[in-house]
């Protein structure tokens, strides 16, 4: 992943069907610090029935930031807005060490 620029070490999880949506990070007890999943589509996330805080950084059809939400709870809601494609999570901490910000365009490399 590439942000302003900058090679964003980690591996992104991917859930594109609306059973890996569904699920997405239930019955984890965690997600390491470099990793992230991103939910395509996705305009909305909830944390109910999950056992750890993330954070939500939703991304438009251009993969550009357009919210982003930390520390967001178990048993938690939180919506994009209406330009919102897709949303990626991260364990909460995360956007308190990175450059992402709302503008900000994201490249996802393999």
């Amino acid at each position: 992943m590439i942000v302003r620029g900058h090679a964003v070490d980690g591996q992104v999880l991917v859930a594109t069907t609306h059973a890996e949506r569904m699920r997405g990070l239930l019955g984890r007890t965690s997600l390491p610090i470099d990793h992230a999943m991103l939910l395509r589509p996705c305009r909305a996330v909830h944390t109910w029935g999950m056992q750890f805080a993330i954070d939500v950084v939703f991304l438009d059809a251009e993969n550009c930031v357009t919210r982003t939400v930390a520390n967001v709870k178990p048993w938690r809601m939180v919506w994009g807005n209406l330009r919102t494609k897709a949303t990626l999570e991260f364990s909460a901490g995360w956007l308190d060490h990175s450059p992402l910000a709302p503008g900000d365009a994201i490249i996802f490399s393999a």
